[in-house]
């Protein structure tokens, strides 16, 4: 049986009197790629928040691997996030760091590695995302998606088994989207890492994803391989694939 690597019971989160999650319960496996879409504002980075313990659920249990995440201390958190890779929308580097110093910032401060094996580190994985002669480059100096490969060469220079994505592909024109992709494909194929991935962009989504999971308002009303959510019967799953486009708009 299969590792359950994330696990939602019954979540819950509100702000005041808003409530933005709504009885989410959902696994993911170990090797599995989740892929999870939605509207602007249904909830999606919320839920991204409460899987790496940003927030804390309302109700609910939040499960990384075999540790339930809602309600252990900081420092507990910290420990478990050593293993955990999180590739954010923006990036998130350090401006006045070079890229070699991005990737290898959480092996100084969270190994007792030596300064020669994390420079082995730091080009192995630079090197995985095709940006092996860029080490002394200041993130100012890169692209978007260069700097989004850096981002994701620092998630996984601890070899976490579990990355989870906010928006990868997001700002990025076609190629360097599908570069970002085989990236995530190559990560689960010979790496059996397993990734939850946020997006907007159903042409990733297909070709990444083993499951797509679709919210809205909220609440998870699609779940299933790429055939059944393309073909699924729920006007709201079908609106969002198509864009909204096709329908006359109302007088």
């Amino acid at each position: 049986m299969q590792q359950e690597m994330v696990k939602l019971v019954d979540v819950n989160k509100s702000y005041r009197d808003r409530q933005v999650l709504q009885h989410i319960n959902f696994t993911v496996k170990k090797g599995e790629t989740v892929a999870v879409i939605g509207a602007s504002g249904s909830g999606k980075s919320t839920l991204l928040k409460l899987l790496i313990g940003l927030e804390r659920p309302t109700s609910g249990e939040v499960w990384l691997k075999e540790q339930e995440i809602s309600k252990i201390s900081e420092d507990e958190l910290n420990k478990i996030r050593l293993n955990v890779g999180m590739v954010f929308q923006y990036s998130a580097l350090f401006d006045s760091m070079s890229v070699g110093e991005n990737v290898a910032f959480g092996l100084r401060e969270h190994s007792d590695l030596s300064k020669g094996q994390i420079e082995e580190i730091v080009e192995e994985k630079l090197a995985m995302v095709g940006l092996e002669n860029f080490a002394s480059y200041l993130p100012n100096e890169l692209s978007g998606g260069m700097r989004k490969r850096v981002s994701l060469a620092r998630a996984l220079a601890f070899n976490p088994d579990l990355v989870f994505y906010d928006e990868p592909s997001s700002g990025l024109d076609p190629i360097m989207a599908g570069k970002i992709d085989n990236i995530i494909r190559y990560t689960q194929e010979k790496l059996n890492m397993t990734s939850v991935v946020v997006t907007h962009d159903m042409n990733s989504a297909y070709y990444i994803a083993d499951r797509i999971m679709m919210i809205y308002q909220g609440q998870i009303i699609a779940a299933g391989d790429v055939k059944s959510i393309r073909s699924s019967s729920d006007e709201r799953v079908q609106e969002f694939l198509s864009g909204g486009r096709g329908k006359c708009p109302k007088e």
